[in-house]
């Protein structure tokens, strides 16, 4: 029979999970997000990308501020639904509601898991230099991205991505994913499998204080900081005392002091070898490539950025 769902998520990431199960034939009996914030020049009020789809799907819509109270619990629990779906929600699901559902919760974790458990495991796995990523839909329980594995799904992460571009593949990646494991929970032939051990990694929140371009570092580990925080929060230097980030690299050719130019295609020395700059985007302009950056604000072999 048709389960009945809540579906929980906030930003871009959970939307193609929602837009996937809507048809298909499961009951979405509510649609958990976060509420409306102040953004934007004019801090209008901006509802989350998922109240925005769950709109256009018609379902209802719940914005509570916290999950810890004991008329939030119940709230949850009189939907009466057999599973809740969590892609990117945002609140922390206590003890009532993880046991709410029927069948528990299942929850879209952009990483292979055990490695990289928590809050920025896309950006940690590119800031890495891992050569893959994935998904895993798990059942959660109280711990840290600790539940048992119920479905991976596997992706290559190229040289030279981004974490906005893994972010784009991870995405529908998980959504199917979830359908899959939905379908057999359906079925009733879900199969649940404990976490390794072994590997575990944790991934912590970005912090702006090492968003900075550390040139010290060899030429790999700059290339990886800068497309593992690309495009947000970005990765930067200054020049001139203003601040560039820096949106796309690829390996340079030749060597310098680090954090010195080293030709007219804005290669830059580093600990070991070089990076050239191919993206970058000076505060309060658009992002550009390094050619268009470089004929407005010409920058000559032997400067140095920090």
């Amino acid at each position: 029979m048709p389960l009945r769902l809540i579906f929980m998520g906030t930003p871009d990431f959970a939307v193609p999970t929602l837009i996937e199960l809507a048809p298909r034939g499961h009951e979405i009996v509510a649609v958990y997000t976060r509420a409306p914030k102040p953004a934007g020049r004019g801090m209008e009020m901006q509802v989350t990308p998922v109240e925005r789809e769950a709109r256009r799907l018609a379902l209802p819509v719940f914005t509570p501020a916290t999950l810890k109270t004991e008329e939030a619990q119940a709230d949850f629990r009189a939907h009466g639904a057999d599973a809740a779906v969590v892609v990117a929600y945002g609140l922390i699901l206590t003890k009532p509601v993880l046991e709410a559902p029927k069948y528990g919760c299942f929850n879209v974790h952009a990483s292979l898991l055990p490695r990289w458990r928590g809050a920025a495991p896309i950006n940690r796995a590119v800031m890495a230099g891992d050569a893959e990523s994935g998904v895993t839909i798990m059942r959660m329980d109280e711990g840290l991205d600790t539940g048992a594995m119920a479905m991976v799904d596997r992706t290559p992460i190229g040289p030279d991505m981004t974490a906005g571009e893994l972010h784009d593949a991870l995405a529908p990646l998980g959504a199917e994913a979830m359908v899959r494991a939905l379908a057999a929970l359906e079925r009733g032939s879900l199969a649940l499998t404990a976490q390794p051990v072994e590997g575990v990694t944790y991934a912590a929140k970005i912090s702006k204080s090492e968003t900075r371009i550390d040139w010290s570092k060899p030429w790999r580990d700059v290339h990886d900081h800068i497309r593992g925080l690309s495009p947000f929060p970005g990765a930067w230097f200054e020049l001139d005392g203003v601040r560039v980030k820096v949106l796309r690299s690829t390996k340079g050719e030749g060597r310098g002091t680090p954090g010195t130019v080293l030709d007219d295609r804005l290669t830059v020395g580093c600990g070991e070898g070089a990076v050239r700059l191919v993206e970058v985007q000076r505060a309060g302009k658009h992002p550009m490539p390094a050619e268009e950056f470089l004929r407005g604000t010409p920058v000559k072999a032997g400067v140095r950025v920090r």
